[in-house]
């Protein structure tokens, strides 16, 4: 038994054994950005530049992690779209995911049905979200992100199945 992978929204910030755990285990370790795990994830966030606050945080903990003797081939990054941000945080994240590829880590993307969509469609309900999810998992894809966190599974697969297509059949010609 043990984990297969771990998904930690505080990125291994909030429990002092985590750490240890985790590169014990020898498992993936998903680092997910939220400014306060501890109380309301959701809330929290106040950002000079959230692009760059984000990277910074993550790029911090990507070293911690790898000082505890968790592989950097473990370690995967993720934004944490929703999670203590705004609409513009969210945006420039969106906008500016493939600043994350620099960190070495391959870059994990969750926006399915989250509440930017809403806000961005005239606050539609969350189980009428799946055009703004699937449009934002396009520009997720576009910018090279290598994990995708999706709710409706085969309509994202499928869509971005013939956003593929369309994009290589306009690099080939």
């Amino acid at each position: 038994a043990g984990a297969a992978i771990v998904n930690d929204i505080s990125a291994l910030r909030y429990d002092d054994r985590a750490m240890e755990v985790v590169a014990r285990a020898g498992c993936p370790i998903v680092l997910m950005h939220a400014p306060s795990a501890k109380s309301d994830p959701h809330e929290g966030g106040t950002y000079a530049h959230a692009l760059f606050d984000v990277y910074d945080m993550l790029a911090e903990r990507i070293a911690a992690c790898k000082a505890a003797g968790i592989a950097a081939d473990r370690i995967i990054v993720d934004p944490g779209i929703g999670f203590g941000k705004g609409v513009a945080d969210n945006l420039a994240l969106v906008n500016g995911l493939a600043l994350f590829h620099t960190l070495g880590c391959p870059v994990l993307f969750g926006a399915s049905r989250k509440r930017m969509i809403g806000a961005l469609d005239n606050e539609a309900p969350a189980e009428a979200r799946l055009g703004g999810s699937v449009a934002l998992h396009y520009q997720a894809a576009g910018q090279g992100a290598q994990i995708l966190r999706i709710h409706d599974i085969a309509e994202n697969r499928q869509a971005l199945r013939v956003w593929r297509g369309l994009r290589d059949a306009a690099l080939t010609g």
